[in-house]
């Protein structure tokens, strides 16, 4: 009689993954050292490790801040696959829930540690650009070029409305969380421009008139925002995992640990340590890198950050939309920025309190706009349950729009 259990779309996602398979296919465990090989070994990417150890001498040893910020910059890349990996192979062995939970907690890893970098530095303006970056990137970039990869085999493919409804609702309650502090900041700034004209205005932009309000209305959105998000969780993962299944490919060979979970946890933990000391170098030469070859904190903050952080859910969501699997690219695009909106946000917000860093949500006028347009043309092309190359090339379209205004996007 066959299995009626349900599997929730996150531990879907991890039998997915493209990964390379070694061994003869018996159920043999893997060694501790063979598994850290293989971690070391599965991906060409890898090969950018070299990076890793320049990056830590270019700090130390002073090769200057365009040569500190290029190279961590690459090193990120395999250290955000390495991350991916080591979490595919924990949640193997941890089961649905608490697989689904590690890749929800890792997942994202790389903008959180790069956040929290910045957060301790008083970088908050880099903060909240890479935060919006990454999810203007899983939703415009990466979800655009797997509408076009799956186009290109099909004409027209299909997956489930309802679970991609039930991710845009998410998506856009966390939107307007971004837009209700920047309306509360406009009013204000408005209000003083009207009863005190261009002296009141500026006393007030240059004062805490308004800031403890947002400091205010962004903290308590924030717990609000933690408690969906769990609430979200326990939606996806436990009472409502149905809505969030894919067709069972009979064909597909169930997937064997190429780790050992002790191993896959201390590589985990292992990288994760090394990525904050790269992030940590990386943002420490972003404002002199800035300034020096004339390139807008604004562009790097939204446009290149997430690009290497989400390099390696770029090639996931592609290549299983080139596999005719558009359900989990959808999953990991839509999946990603709601991680980022209703989790990492006002996680690094709450963080930011805890350590005297006055963070909020207000992102700013011209960053809301973009991502409410983003919101907007995902939402539509979503509802029909179905995708072609034309809707994958209109949101590539507008995140190019995007990238060209924040180049020259003025400093606040």
């Amino acid at each position: 009689m066959p299995s009626t259990e349900r599997t929730p779309l996150t531990q879907q996602i991890s039998n997915a993954l493209p990964s390379h398979r070694g061994g003869s296919g018996h159920d043999a465990q893997p060694s501790f050292v063979g598994s850290l090989w293989w971690l070391l070994t599965s991906s060409w990417l890898n090969l950018l490790l070299v990076f890793v150890p320049l990056g830590f001498a270019a700090e130390h040893l002073h090769w200057g801040t365009a040569a500190i910020f290029g190279i961590n910059f690459l090193a990120i890349v395999p250290l955000a696959k390495l991350l991916g990996d080591a979490t595919e192979q924990v949640s193997l062995k941890l089961g649905q829930t608490l697989g689904g939970l590690l890749n929800a907690t890792f997942g994202n890893a790389v903008e959180l540690i790069v956040g929290i970098v910045a957060l301790t530095q008083g970088q908050l303006r880099i903060v909240q650009m890479s935060l919006i970056g990454s999810i203007l990137s899983n939703i415009l970039l990466v979800l655009g070029m797997s509408f076009v990869a799956g186009g290109i085999y099909k004409d027209e493919n299909t997956f489930q409305a309802t679970a991609a409804q039930a991710s845009g609702s998410i998506m856009t309650l966390g939107c307007i969380t971004v837009v209700l502090p920047a309306a509360y900041q406009g009013s204000l700034s408005l209000s003083a421009l009207l009863h005190g004209g261009m002296d009141a205005l500026k006393e007030h932009n240059g004062g805490d008139v308004g800031q403890s309000g947002v400091l205010f209305i962004s903290r308590g959105t924030s717990i609000i925002l933690l408690l969906i998000y769990a609430l979200y969780l326990v939606f996806q993962l436990k009472t409502h995992a149905f809505l969030f299944e894919t067709p069972e490919n009979e064909d597909e060979e169930e997937e064997k640990p190429n780790m050992t979970p002790s191993a896959a946890v201390l590589g985990l933990l292992i990288v994760t340590v090394v990525t904050s000391f790269s992030a940590d170098y990386l943002v420490g030469a972003i404002d002199e890198v800035a300034n020096d070859y004339s390139i807008p904190k604004a562009f790097i903050g939204t446009i290149l950050l997430p690009i290497v952080g989400n390099a390696a859910e770029h090639v996931t969501s592609v290549w299983m939309a080139a596999k005719d699997r558009l359900d989990l690219s959808l999953a990991v695009a839509l999946g990603s920025s709601i991680q980022i909106a209703i989790g990492v946000i006002p996680a690094l917000c709450l963080t930011g309190w805890a350590i005297g860093q006055p963070l909020t949500l207000s992102f700013g006028a011209f960053e809301t706009v973009v991502l409410v347009a983003a919101v907007i043309l995902v939402n539509t092309l979503i509802q029909d349950g179905r995708s072609n190359y034309i809707e994958g090339a209109l949101l590539f379209a507008l995140y190019c729009v995007a990238a060209l205004s924040f180049w020259v996007e003025p400093e606040h």
